[in-house]
């Protein structure tokens, strides 16, 4: 199969492109390479025959239409999104250009390849989003996210991806084109950009800085390891049923303060600083519009498709912990990029 993996230099793009070349299939990575891209990620991949890179805004048809017609790919893998909630909170127009109209521009794009190519039953368009579409949850522990959870975005980022939620269907209802959706819990481990909340705590950690945790500390993510993500998301984009949509869970609950602590242990143990990392922490006011909880039902997946997590929390941790400790050069570079090290999202 010939993929066209948009945003495939970010951390979960290049998480697929990394898995799928791997695994045989071509990959066109389209990618504008803003400030959360780094081509580094896909490096080890980088020379094979089966790889191949482009340059370009998924807001740009033309580039797209020269794409498309240029590498006649089998499925169109949407990953390219600004998806940094503090980020959208300070310039929500940037994620309503990308987020919106960009996904309704590569739909264009994808259609018009489809049709010329004489709609084939076997293309995909697989558009990947996120949980936070869903809203908030409650503590109960019973109650999570299923693909029949009505949409409650509540961030201009969760609002946006929403929106693109909703056009991909729009398209596969209106025009007919074979699209596949999979909405994601929170994704971690190597290549993660340093903005997110795990690569600031191993970061600061490490630097002697302030560990900041929004609140008290108690809201609630599902983890997902990014490997695990990634092969779920091949999984759908082969198998999936089209018009249909899939959540994807780590099943892996934790307040934010428990994992931070969890990451301050491991860094304990690994470079240890004369005193517990945990003495770092700093309870910071938390951002507009904090969702409480996230939690993903994956049954659909896991008996449809028979994907299930393979990494447990504890497990990825430890995998994410170490490979930022032996990739020092790869995350300095990008420590340096806008925004990088200061609060974002405050509010106004």
């Amino acid at each position: 199969m010939k993929l066209l993996v948009t945003g495939g230099a970010g951390f979960i793009g290049s998480a697929v492109v990394r898995r799928a070349v791997a695994a045989g299939h071509a990959v066109v990575n389209l990618d504008a390479l803003t400030y959360a891209a780094c081509l580094d990620n896909v490096a080890e991949v980088a020379e094979s025959p089966r790889y191949a890179f482009e340059h370009a805004d998924i807001r740009d048809r033309a580039a797209l239409d020269r794409i498309f017609a240029a590498h006649r790919p089998d499925a169109v893998m949407h990953l390219a999104a600004e998806s940094h909630v503090d980020r959208s909170i300070d310039g929500p127009g940037t994620f309503v250009e990308t987020n919106v109209t960009g996904t309704y521009t590569l739909l264009e794009a994808a259609r018009a390849h489809w049709t010329r190519e004489g709609r084939p039953e076997g293309f995909r368009f697989h558009h990947v989003s996120t949980d936070e579409v869903y809203g908030s949850l409650p503590p109960d522990p019973s109650v999570k996210f299923t693909e029949a959870t009505a949409y409650d975005p509540r961030s201009p980022y969760s609002a946006s991806k929403a929106a693109s939620d909703h056009l991909v269907r729009a398209w596969h209802h209106t025009y007919g084109l074979p699209v596949v959706l999979t909405n994601c819990s929170n994704n971690y481990g190597p290549y993660h950009f340093p903005e997110k909340l795990i690569p600031v705590v191993i970061l600061n950690a490490l630097a002697g800085r302030a560990i900041p945790v929004y609140g008290q500390g108690e809201n609630v993510r599902d983890w997902l390891y990014v490997e695990d993500h990634a092969e779920a998301l091949l999984t759908v984009v082969a198998q999936g049923t089209p018009g249909r949509t899939y959540n994807i869970g780590g099943g892996n609950e934790a307040r934010n303060i428990d994992l931070v602590r969890m990451i301050c242990r491991l860094l304990d143990a690994r470079r240890p600083a004369g005193a517990l990392h945990e003495r770092l922490i700093d309870f910071v006011a938390d951002r507009p519009g904090h969702d409480l909880r996230y939690a993903i039902d994956a049954t659909r997946i896991t008996e449809e498709l028979g994907w299930r997590p393979s990494v447990t929390l504890e497990e990825g941790l430890a995998r994410t912990v170490d490979w930022y400790l032996a990739n020092e050069d790869w995350w300095r570079e990008l420590a340096d990029r806008e925004g990088v090290g200061r609060r974002l999202g405050a509010g106004a």
